[in-house]
């Protein structure tokens, strides 16, 4: 340890460690100490291909835009049917639905099975989809799988994301997303794919509302947990011997 912490005793001195504060690449942050959502839809509007590597198939990010009404609050559009990148995925929900998360909770992972044809190896499916055909969005199955299409009105949320289908690389994501009681170029929309597994995280100054649609009618066999302990925490240690005695 160099002269700057002599004055410190020598345990603490090898205790020390420090914050790097450079910045790395916006890839690798995406997958791991996160980005802000902002920052995905630069990269995707300058068209420099940087994300490509890192980016998980059939997940799209994209600009939202808020109107303040002086004196009365605002209103925002998430997207209209047949128009931006919903329209241009051929994906439009089938049912609406709102939740609230307190401050600082938690929700997920969650993730939804993908329908794969029979006869047909789930590797072979997906290479088909989003390595041969990404753009051939008519193929995908909407009617037969969960997608999830959401934003928030309010408060600041982590969002994580895990590819987790057969044959494709294991791909992760991480951002925030601002609601609209925060204008700005946080406001967005995401589209997550089923068989990718999604979680959320509150920020701890306010709740979070959250506004999202699902390709196809809400199915509780459908709802696939992995390591959502978060939504299922115990008593303090002590509460419960004493509840259950």
């Amino acid at each position: 340890m160099n002269s700057r912490w002599s004055g410190l005793r020598a345990e603490a001195q090898h205790a020390l460690s420090q914050r790097s504060y450079q910045s790395a690449p916006l890839p690798e942050r995406l997958a791991s100490t996160g980005v802000e959502a902002a920052e995905l839809v630069a990269a995707s509007a300058e068209g420099s291909g940087v994300l490509e590597g890192a980016w998980i198939p059939g997940v799209e990010v994209f600009p939202r835009r808020i109107y303040p009404q002086r004196h009365r609050g605002s209103f925002g559009e998430f997207a209209r049917q047949g128009e931006g990148v919903p329209g241009k995925i051929g994906l439009w929900p089938k049912q609406w639905a709102a939740a609230r998360m307190f401050a600082g909770t938690s929700k997920g992972f969650h993730i939804h099975p993908p329908h794969i044809p029979a006869g047909t190896a789930p590797a072979e499916w997906f290479a088909q989809l989003y390595v041969q055909n990404p753009t051939a969005y008519a193929l995908r199955p909407y009617d037969l799988e969960q997608w999830d299409l959401m934003f928030f009105v309010q408060g600041t949320v982590e969002m994580f994301l895990v590819d987790e289908r057969e044959g494709l690389p294991r791909r992760r994501m991480r951002f925030w997303i601002e609601g609209d009681d925060q204008r700005g170029p946080g406001n967005v929309g995401v589209v997550i794919p089923a068989g990718v597994a999604h979680a959320l995280r509150a920020d701890p100054s306010r709740d979070a509302l959250m506004v999202y649609g699902t390709s196809t009618v809400f199915d509780p066999a459908a709802e696939g947990r992995i390591a959502d302990g978060v939504e299922r925490q115990e008593p303090p240690e002590g509460w419960g011997d004493y509840f259950n005695a």
